[in-house]
């Protein structure tokens, strides 16, 4: 039977949930949905038999915090490899994939999201084993209950082996016209960024579609430093990698791509409405974590650090973030915006 090992992709910055979420300690290295970290979660969601310790490509800066959560939540990795900058997420797969048996299977994850029904998860990866068994590449497919434009979606095609569909097309992010569309017409999953390959299968992808790239990775890990379970690869030789996502890199060039699509309870935790829409709310619809004071108020969330405190009267539909020095003030609905907030400060 073919071994499973996460590699838990935890090199992202999370600027959209700031202020809370740093280049010091970004989204997934924060307890924001239970009392165990976005990180932690995810690799408690590959603990079993069935699993390899994972493999998790992260930020150098972040060395000591992701070896330090992983160890307290039971899920001790096999390996974090440490990027001296990132390159993107198919650079950060080959880098993982270099580092496992050429034999396993590699489960794909971002660092920072959520799936409330790990049961759900666990049948359709034992789903797509048929396929990955075989040497195919395989995506999850979230079932949307949206028209959201902040995703990407794929197009469900006819099926490969029992609950796996081979993917018809990818769709870059779409205007709402056309996610409206899709979202009617059926057969479309959004693109929820979680792979299941073999190793080799994914490095073979690359050798036909991104030499370049794998060259790069190869020689960056065969010269690499070594520290216990830190692999830190040779930054030189990492740097003159291309930076390519999976998506455009391999899965859009593949032809032995399929999907399993799948109701698990998925977010991506991607903006502070996002989170409010998970979380759980009191009966006038507010979420609030941390020293808050709230009156004749509605469909709010507030959120304040550890000896920060919010008092709020008489608003409604606001998200108030306390954290560090900074206060966040926005009206729900408006939090992709954050970004415009990083971009001004930045200038």
């Amino acid at each position: 039977m073919t071994k499973i090992r996460s590699v838990i992709l935890s090199g992202g910055s999370g600027t959209r949930l700031w202020p809370m979420s740093r280049p010091e300690k970004p989204k997934q290295l924060l307890a924001l949905t239970s009392a165990h970290t976005m990180l932690q979660m995810t690799a408690q969601r590959t603990i079993g038999d069935a699993f390899l310790p994972p493999i998790v490509v992260a930020n150098a800066a972040h060395a000591d915090q992701v070896e330090a959560q992983l160890n307290e939540a039971g899920a001790a990795a096999g390996a974090i490899i440490l990027e001296p900058s990132g390159r993107n997420t198919a650079p950060a797969i080959a880098l993982a994939a270099l580092e496992a048996d050429p034999s396993e299977a590699l489960l794909v994850m971002p660092s920072d999201h959520v799936i409330l029904d790990v049961p759900a998860f666990h049948a359709a990866i034992a789903a797509a084993m048929q396929v990955v068994d075989k040497g195919g590449l395989v995506t999850f497919g979230i079932q949307p209950d949206a028209p959201e434009t902040g995703y990407g979606y794929i197009q469900i095609g006819e099926e490969a082996a029992l609950g796996v569909y081979r993917v018809e097309r990818f769709v870059e992010k779409p205007d709402q016209a056309t996610a409206e569309s899709m979202l009617a017409e059926g057969g479309y999953a959004w693109n929820g960024g979680i792979f299941l390959f073999r190793a080799d299968a994914y490095l073979s992808a690359l050798e036909k579609f991104a030499p370049e790239m794998l060259e790069a990775c190869r020689a960056a890990v065969a010269e690499a430093r070594r520290e216990g379970i830190r692999v830190y690869p040779q930054a030189d030789r990492f740097m003159a990698c291309p930076s390519d996502s999976i998506d455009y890199a391999v899965m859009e060039k593949a032809d032995n791509v399929a999907v399993v699509p799948v109701a698990m309870g998925w977010s991506d935790v991607g903006s502070w409405d996002a989170l409010h829409a998970i979380s759980a709310c009191d009966a006038e619809g507010n979420v609030a974590h941390g020293d808050v004071i709230a009156i004749d108020t509605s469909n709010c969330q507030f959120r304040a650090d550890q000896g920060k405190k919010i008092a709020a009267i008489g608003v409604s539909d606001l998200t108030i973030v306390a954290s560090g020095d900074d206060i966040l003030i926005l009206p729900r609905g408006r939090s992709q915006d954050v970004k415009k907030l990083i971009e001004a400060m930045k200038r």
